[in-house]
């Protein structure tokens, strides 16, 4: 007689029992977030790519998202290591040389208190870069928690969250830095920092809470539910993977809007305070002489916009790459 082949439980995938099932519902639900754009992309073996293989094929083309990030390397690596393009110090004035123009070793010229504008425009990278990603961070996170939570389980917490929300997007952000910061006395980037987070997370929150709530009416999520998966499970390796896209996004381009907080709440004398080294104090330090002296606020303020423009760019690919219904 013909050996009978091993008797396996209903429902069990290649003998990996529930466990399979729910990778198999998982590995659907990419499937099913890529078909609306269109036709799913194969592999080298012909299995389909999911949204984030595309993603990445689509940003690895994108000309936009290579000049952007290149930019932003290069800030990040001075940023990490300025002296790799200067050996001066921001902080070495002299007062005999203050407005003067371009000069053999100094190529950008010096600013009213005679301190060299290169060396000054190198070094606040540092403050923005570093200032622009803690935010990104810390918004990234808190917002992603409270609105993946109010999304999951709806109900009362979801409705408070909501009316919490509604508070904070009432305040006007930069009349609330100049009453919140001008209490600080500390010269760190972290009053700045923990500012951005308490007046930034109520965007993301409600990003993530819409993406939470469209992805939890799959088919991929009831069939986890039905095979008896926790929430945990179920909200940490089902729904997140396929609601983060969206959030990514939205954090991207706002490290840009973030970096030009500080800049403008620095100009306005209630972020960073001098002797710290930041592109909205020379920029309003050098307010005063932009007739007479306009380089001394020409370079801050051209790296400022730099820096802004490349994040909202890398913002723009990433977005155009992880949205399917662009494809």
């Amino acid at each position: 007689m013909p050996e009978q082949p091993p008797y396996e439980p209903e429902g069990a995938v290649a003998g990996t029992g529930m466990g399979g099932a729910m990778d198999l519902a998982a590995s659907e639900a990419s499937t099913l977030q890529r078909a609306p754009g269109g036709p799913v992309g194969t592999g080298p073996a012909g299995r389909p790519r999911s949204l984030w293989s595309d993603a990445l094929r689509d940003l690895c083309r994108n000309p936009v998202f290579i000049i952007s990030g290149l930019v932003i390397l290069f800030l990040v690596v001075i940023s990490i290591r300025p002296s790799l393009i200067t050996s001066g110090n921001p902080l070495t004035c002299e007062l005999s040389k203050a407005l003067e123009g371009s000069q053999p070793g100094h190529p950008f010229g010096f600013d009213g208190q005679g301190c060299d504008v290169y060396t000054r425009t190198v070094y606040g990278a540092r403050t923005s870069v570093t200032v622009g990603v803690c935010a990104t961070l810390g918004v990234a996170l808190l917002g992603s928690v409270l609105g993946g939570l109010a999304g999951f389980f709806g109900g009362g917490w979801d409705s408070i969250l909501s009316r919490l929300t509604d508070v904070f997007f009432a305040i006007p952000v930069v009349l609330g830095g100049l009453v919140l910061l001008s209490v600080v006395t500390s010269n760190t980037v972290w009053p700045v920092v923990g500012f951005i987070v308490l007046l930034g997370w109520p965007q993301i929150c409600r990003i993530a809470r819409g993406s939470v709530i469209s992805a939890k009416q799959h088919d991929y999520v009831q069939a986890a539910r039905a095979l008896g998966a926790s929430n945990s499970r179920i909200l940490l390796r089902h729904i997140a993977p396929n609601a983060v896209a969206p959030v990514i996004v939205v954090a991207t381009i706002a490290l840009g809007t973030y970096i030009a907080l500080e800049a403008t709440l620095s100009y306005l004398g209630v972020g960073l305070k001098p002797p710290s080294v930041s592109w909205g104090i020379d920029i309003s330090a050098a307010s005063p002489y932009i007739r007479n002296a306009p380089h001394a606020l020409l370079w801050p303020a051209g790296a400022l916009a730099i820096t802004v423009l490349a994040f909202i760019m890398l913002g723009d690919a990433v977005r155009d790459a992880l949205d399917p219904k662009l494809r």
